[in-house]
């Protein structure tokens, strides 16, 4: 029989880090994130799914927006038999919105596995996902942010219709350009 030292993971452990990045086109003129505890580290339990939405009774990160879903999604945690680390999957729980994950399209109640960088978007906003893995097994943390600009400008990760746009400012052997030609940015 094991005494409860040898079962409990110790303050030593290397704990998997969830970077959650929020970025709204307006969140400057809205307080979208006061709900949020933004800058700070949070402990979640492996066993228990994270929820983001509206409702401060049924999700873990709450954003006060009106459009935003009761409850927008999960991010669950979960292992496999190959590897020791905590991976994670996201579900859409918004009836009416759809949920993208890096341009895949989710329904209602589907879940796709996490990569370790990912972004996600629902309705204006974005949310990108950065997975820095760890050896605990109970427990993760969280750290919240809000991005100055869209992740999607940063990463070039698009979607049909909504690709991100760079500037080119060397075009062959002529020098810069004084017309405002842009290049597209395919991932």
């Amino acid at each position: 029989m094991k005494n409860g030292s040898e079962t409990m993971e110790t303050e030593e452990d290397l704990l998997t880090l969830l970077h959650i990045k929020l970025y709204h086109p307006q969140q400057s003129c809205k307080g979208l994130y006061s709900l949020l505890p933004l800058g700070t580290r949070s402990r979640h339990s492996a066993d228990d799914p994270l929820r983001l939405g509206r409702d401060a009774q049924a999700c873990t990160y709450c954003l006060a927006d009106p459009r935003v879903s009761r409850k927008q999604l999960a991010l669950s945690a979960y292992r496999t038999p190959q590897s020791p680390e905590i991976l994670f999957s996201v579900q859409n729980l918004s009836q009416r919105g759809r949920l993208s994950v890096n341009g895949s399209s989710l329904g209602h109640l589907e879940k796709m596995d996490l990569p370790d960088k990912a972004l996600i978007r629902f309705g204006e906003y974005e949310v990108l996902i950065v997975r820095e893995p760890g050896e605990a097994k109970a427990s993760f943390e969280v750290d919240l942010e809000v991005l100055p600009v869209s992740p999607s400008r940063e990463t070039c990760t698009s979607e049909p219709g909504r690709a991100p746009v760079m500037d080119t400012a060397w075009l062959g052997k002529k020098g810069p350009q004084e017309t405002d030609e842009t290049l597209i940015c395919y991932s």
